[in-house]
């Protein structure tokens, strides 16, 4: 009856987060190092990607016709007749947990001379990708710094873009908008 009770309450409690993706609603800035550390040491502007690896590639090449600086990956942009420049990064954070309840299993079958038969679903890992951008000015000053001049308009700007990303389906559409632009 212990046992039942014991087995019952895991069924509750059975998974302990060891590291949590983040659930962001529309988009987050995030202070330097603070989102991912493999990042440059600017504020990032972070989304969910929901689509395919390498989609929000096709979407920028689309849109600039990326003339990529392979050394920095800086892409120009203008805003409000300024010049920027805008540096994307796939990025991927993972929700890990451990899951009790197999181990328990396991722990019982391996008292009664069985094998443990759940090793592999102790753990359990699943991963979000996002889309963290960089902007800079062209004194390299960080645009998307809250104290930075134009802030707002900078942020305006990746708003936009982040929406015609996840609402276009044909990057063609982009490509002929930067056109007529």
């Amino acid at each position: 009856m212990k046992l039942l009770l014991f087995l019952i309450s895991m069924l509750f409690i059975g998974c302990i987060p060891l590291q949590i993706a983040p659930n962001i609603d529309g988009a987050k800035l995030y202070k330097p190092k603070k989102f991912k550390k493999q990042l440059p040491y600017n504020y990032v502007y972070v989304f969910e990607d929901p689509k395919d690896a390498n989609e929000f590639f096709n979407y920028m090449n689309a849109k600039f016709q990326i003339v990529y600086d392979d050394a920095t990956g800086n892409i120009p942009i203008s805003i409000k007749n300024k010049t920027y420049f805008i540096t994307f990064y796939e990025v991927e954070r993972n929700t890990e947990t451990i899951n009790l309840l197999p181990m328990v299993v396991d722990a019982s079958l391996e008292n009664k001379g069985y094998r443990p038969m759940m090793e592999n679903v102790y753990t359990s890992r699943t991963g979000q990708w996002y889309i963290a951008l960089t902007i800079t000015d062209e004194n390299l000053q960080d645009a998307l710094k809250p104290t930075y001049k134009s802030h707002k308009n900078v942020i305006a700007y990746a708003d936009d873009m982040r929406a015609e990303y996840l609402n276009t389906v044909h990057y063609i559409e982009v490509y002929l908008k930067s056109k007529t632009q």
